[in-house]
């Protein structure tokens, strides 16, 4: 089977991939999650005239020339207005967030004045309408203030929380099961033999699946026998992905494309013209998405960075998953190879500069603490040619 380019395959795994279910969720439980439909504002905000700072309720036309004198005839205060209304020469003490009294158009700012008893003498002017926060000027009922398929953080929570929602729509996390497979791993803190090695990828990939929405589920590790590894399959019945690791290429113990046959996987393809990542498959198994991904650590997130962030974000109605933008680089690069790279790299912005971005000294796979130093990937097409030290290049944030 030919090496797959990369956008097909992206296009392949994406396709006919519809969003999961509608559920509701109180706002506590809302961070970081998908909307699923718009939200519009249940009431207007404020929902009066109120006064933006501490100080004086008036007339402008009581303002004109100054210094003058009004009379205090009541308080104002947040959720106790005053019941009355403004008549010529008279002021309402007013405090931040208090309704504005009916017939006053105007905020003095205390410092602005000097109170004596009953009186208070105004100094200096404010423009006329100055410190009033007029109703509605926020959000008016009605308004569509979030759209289908933004992700709520904190100021979105927020918002929706002044807007009336106690609870949110949005889409149920996909569920994506992960399977490790090779009899020379061990779980974290256990003391590995004298052949093995600690199984990191499943974490790594459980933390980059949360960081994007989606709900991880590790199946711990199956050994390389076929029974081991179709019976660790079937413990992910009904996951919206499954992602397995290792495996997955030609060597007589790669035992897990033939698992998965078994188990009822519909190959779509396998191998793509990627690098690093060649040796991944992807196909479908009873409603699940199955992706393999290759074992060495940097291969593992870049391919899970490059194709399962996008399916899970088409999973959760998202349209723009890749956020590709394009940087400069800090230094030459040599000509690339038929498949497309993707480069571990740091991004630079400095203020009133263009963002420059420069690729990390060892690209080596299996090379953990590159993932820690990188912000980002170089895109490089196939056959590119040389880059020098100043040209644009395509970037895709790590987001890790």
């Amino acid at each position: 089977m030919a090496l797959l380019p990369v956008e097909e395959a992206l296009a392949r795994i994406l396709e006919g991939a519809s969003p999961t279910q509608v559920e509701t969720v109180g706002l506590l439980e809302a961070r970081d999650r998908v909307l699923a439909e718009p939200i519009a504002a249940k009431l207007t905000q404020p929902p009066f005239d109120s006064s933006a700072m501490d100080g004086y309720a008036a007339r402008a036309e009581d303002l004109a020339r100054m210094p003058v004198t009004l009379a205090v005839v009541g308080e104002s205060q947040a959720g106790c207005r005053y019941a009355g209304m403004i008549a010529p020469g008279e002021g309402v003490r007013i405090f931040t967030g208090a309704p504005l009294p009916e017939g006053a158009d105007t905020v003095v700012i205390q410092e602005d004045t000097e109170r004596a008893g009953d009186q208070v003498r105004v100094r200096e002017a404010p423009t006329p309408g100055a410190n009033v926060r007029k109703a509605g000027g926020d959000f008016r009922e009605g308004e569509t203030l979030l759209a289908t398929g933004h992700r709520l953080d904190a100021s979105a929570i927020l918002l929706a929380a002044a807007a009336g929602h106690a609870a949110l729509p949005v889409r149920r996390k996909p569920r994506i099961a992960i399977l490790a497979t090779g009899d020379e791993l061990v779980e974290p803190g256990t003391a590995p033999g004298v052949d093995q090695i600690v199984s990191s990828n499943p974490y790594g990939l459980a933390a980059l699946i949360a960081r994007f929405g989606g709900s991880p589920e590790v199946l711990g590790i199956a050994a390389d026998a076929r029974e081991a590894i179709e019976a660790k399959i079937g413990t992910a019945a009904g996951a919206d992905i499954l992602v397995t690791i290792g495996g997955a290429s030609v060597g007589e113990r790669d035992l897990v494309r033939p698992a998965l046959e078994a188990a009822g996987m519909t190959l779509d393809f396998w191998k793509v013209a990627i690098r690093p990542g060649k040796p991944m498959l992807f196909g479908r198994m009873q409603g699940t998405r199955v992706l393999g991904l290759p074992g060495n650590p940097i291969s593992c997130l870049v391919v899970a960075r490059v194709f399962v962030v996008p399916l899970i974000a088409r999973l959760l109605g998202r349209t723009t998953p890749q956020e590709e933008r394009t940087a400069l680089l800090a230094h030459d690069l040599p000509a690339n190879g038929p498949r497309q790279r993707y480069m571990l790299a740091r991004l630079d912005r400095k203020a009133g500069e263009p963002t420059r971005v420069s690729a990390l000294p060892s690209q080596d796979s299996a090379r953990i603490t590159g993932l820690v130093a990188a912000n980002a990937l170089i895109v490089r097409a196939p056959e590119a040619p040389e880059a020098r030290a100043g040209d644009s290049v395509r970037v895709l944030p790590l987001q890790l």
